[in-house]
Formats: structure tokens, C-alpha cells, sequence
């Protein structure tokens, strides 16, 4: 039995994943954590009673294998930080992290033995879409990418689109970019290594991705759509008990499939 806290609870995501900890017979939900908690009262929450309730990291005492974080972008590093320095394995769902972060957190895993995983993404669709744009990038190099998420998504460009990108910038080399000027500051988008990337955020949308590539007289589009946050937790669940091993950060859930 692999036992979890669950951090970001009652987030969207953190509530999924409570619900798919919940249904599990391989899990058990030992605790929460959110500073923005009133309560410590796990019958507040609808949550078991032997479930623990935190709001302050100087109070979490639990003994806990994984620590599953859905939570903002300015607190997934401090909490991934706090949780490998415990002995918790990080499985990391929350972007936003810089690469300068994301490398501390691979060196402080490596240096305790305290593995997890890092993944942009745990729909595997998305897992996919990476994974082909990698391959098309080296046939048809010019690239541009549109990612479209709900209107209180709190960082741009999604994690997904920023491994993407990243992605594809390693597996093109050089390219020509497009000399087009703005005439709207902006208008063309974010540039990350001369791969764009336009960012949407409207109300009802989930979490969606299309990767165009063109060539002298074709195009490919290759496109994933998340339509329900459920989407995400077989992903979690494959997650979770490769992070429960792991003696160093893997980045990337392609990395466990």
C-alpha cells in the first residue's frame, strides 16, 4: 500500500486526485496540504478521519510515501523542495517552475536518493503529442504552437507547450524564421528558441494543444484535447508508484510509459 498526500486540496486537479486515491486499492490518503485551509477538521472536507489536515509545512508530520502536488506555480518548488528533503517522493503535476528550479530539484533528488517524477502533462494524449512533434520536427522543422486552457490557468505558456517546444528546438537544429514585423506588440506570440507559442485562455476550455508545422506547399497539424480533468489521473496512478522507487527526479511521464 502506497501511502499519499495529496497537496493543492480542494483544487480542481487535488480533488480528482483524492477521488482516484480514494478508489484505489494499491493507495491510501494519509494527508492534505494547503496553507489556505481554515481548518485542520478532516469532517470538513468530506474527507476520512484518519486522514491528516495540513496548513503549515512546520506541521506535517505524516508518514507519507508520495507527495502528489496540483498546486500554483509560485509554491511547487518550495513544496517539492520540502517534500524530497523528508523522504516523500515527488510526483509533480504543477508548471510553472523555472529550468533553474527544475534543475536544483533533479540535483537535490540525485544527492538523497529521493526520486519522483516531473511531467508537464499526465494525459496521454499529450504525452503523445510531444512525442510526435519531436519526430515531425525533423522532417518539417518550421513550427509554431497553440495551447488553449481555462481562464484561471495562472501561468503561460503551459508547461506542455513549453516542453513542446522544447522539444522540437532540440530536434530541428536552425531554422530561418519568419521576418513578418508586429504591428500589435505581441502578435506573434512567445519565442522560445524560434519555436512561437500563442497562448489562450478562455472560460470552457480545459486543456488543449495544436502543434502546426509547414513546409513549401504542405502542412501538418497534430493536436490533443483534454476534456475533462479525469483525463489526467491514469496518468497519476502510473505516476505514483514509479515515483515510490525512483532514486532520481524523471522528468517526463514518457519516461515511465
Amino acid at each position: 500500500m502506497i501511502k499519499i498526500l495529496v497537496a493543492g486540496f480542494p483544487g480542481s486537479m487535488a480533488k480528482k486526485t483524492v477521488e482516484m486515491v480514494n478508489d484505489s486499492d494499491s493507495f491510501q490518503l494519509v494527508g492534505i496540504f494547503n496553507p489556505a485551509l481554515k481548518t485542520t477538521n478532516p469532517s470538513d472536507y468530506d474527507l476520512a478521519n484518519n486522514v491528516a489536515i495540513f496548513n503549515n509545512f512546520d506541521k506535517i508530520n505524516v508518514n507519507a510515501d508520495v507527495w502528489i502536488d496540483f498546486t500554483v506555480p509560485t509554491a511547487v518548488f518550495n513544496n517539492a523542495k520540502f517534500a524530497i528533503n523528508h523522504g516523500i517522493h515527488p510526483v509533480i503535476g504543477t508548471s510553472g517552475m523555472s529550468d533553474e528550479q527544475q534543475n536544483e530539484l533533479v540535483k537535490l533528488a540525485k544527492q538523497t536518493g529521493v526520486g519522483g517524477i516531473l511531467a508537464p502533462n499526465f494525459g496521454i494524449s499529450a504525452v503523445l503529442l510531444m512525442k510526435f512533434a519531436k519526430e515531425a520536427a525533423k522532417y518539417m522543422p518550421h513550427a509554431e504552437i497553440i495551447e488553449m486552457h481555462h481562464a484561471d490557468k495562472l501561468d503561460a505558456p503551459s508547461g506542455t507547450a513549453l516542453s513542446t517546444a522544447k522539444m522540437i528546438a532540440q530536434a530541428r537544429g536552425s531554422v530561418d524564421e519568419s521576418k513578418s514585423e508586429e504591428s500589435v506588440p505581441g502578435v506573434r506570440g512567445g519565442d522560445y528558441k524560434g519555436v512561437r507559442i500563442h497562448s489562450v485562455r478562455l472560460p470552457g476550455y480545459i486543456a488543449h494543444e495544436q502543434v502546426l508545422f509547414g513546409s513549401t506547399g504542405e502542412a501538418l497539424t497534430i493536436r490533443q484535447d483534454s476534456f475533462d480533468r479525469q483525463s489526467f489521473m491514469g496518468g497519476v496512478k502510473l505516476a505514483v508508484p514509479a515515483a515510490a522507487k525512483a532514486k532520481e527526479l524523471i522528468v517526463g511521464l514518457e519516461n515511465i510509459l
